[in-house]
C-alpha cells in the first residue's frame, strides 16, 4: 500500500514530510510498531518528531490511538493504529473533488464567450468586456475575440485523466 504513488501522495500532503523518513513512520504502523516510543527507536527519529506526524495522521483521520494508564508510573502509554481503510475512501473524495473542480470549470468555459485584450492577459466574458465597450479595464487597449476551444479540450483531457486512474473507481457519480 505504501508503494502505490497515490498513496503516498496522499501522505505527503498530509505529513508535509517535515523531516526526511516522515514516512517510515507510517510504514512502522503498518507493520505494527504501536506505540510513539517504538517508532521512535525504530525509525530514529527524534519522539516529538514522531508524535507530531502521528497527530498529523490522526487529524487527517488516517490514525487512531487508545489511552492507557500505566499503574505504576501513572503515565499515560498511547497505542496508535494506522486506518487504512481510509486510506481509499480519502484519495476517492480528493479526486471527486478535482474532477468536480473541473468540470466546473469546463462548464463556465463552454456556457461563455471570451474578449481577451491584445496587449497584456486580460480576460473577460462577453458581458463584462461590453460593459466596457470592448476596451481593457487594465490598459485601455482593444479587446478581441479569443476562442477557448483549446481550453475546453484540456479541460476535457484532464477530466478524462482523472477519470481514468487505474485502481480508482468513479462509476457514474462523475459522469
Amino acid at each position: 500500500m505504501i508503494k502505490d504513488p497515490l498513496v503516498q501522495e496522499l501522505l505527503y500532503e498530509i505529513i508535509n514530510e517535515e523531516e526526511e523518513g516522515s514516512i517510515n513512520i507510517v510504514e512502522c504502523l503498518i507493520e505494527g510498531k504501536v506505540t510513539d516510543e517504538e517508532i521512535a527507536e525504530d525509525t530514529e527519529l527524534r519522539l516529538n518528531i514522531v508524535r507530531r506526524v502521528l497527530y498529523k495522521l490522526y487529524d487527517a483521520g488516517l490514525a487512531s490511538y487508545k489511552r492507557s494508564k500505566d499503574p505504576e508510573t501513572q503515565w499515560y502509554t498511547y497505542t496508535w493504529k494506522f486506518e487504512s481503510e481510509r486510506v481509499q475512501e480519502m484519495i476517492m473524495n480528493k479526486h471527486d473533488k478535482i474532477v468536480s473542480d473541473l468540470k466546473s470549470i469546463l462548464d463556465y468555459e463552454e456556457n461563455n464567450m471570451f474578449f481577451a485584450c491584445k496587449t497584456n492577459d486580460c480576460r473577460c466574458t462577453f458581458d463584462e468586456a461590453s460593459e466596457n465597450g470592448f476596451i481593457c479595464p487594465k490598459c485601455d487597449g482593444e479587446m478581441e475575440f479569443m476562442d477557448n476551444g483549446p481550453i475546453i479540450e484540456q479541460l476535457k483531457e484532464e477530466i478524462s485523466l482523472y477519470e481514468n486512474v487505474p485502481g480508482i473507481d468513479f462509476g457514474t457519480k462523475n459522469s
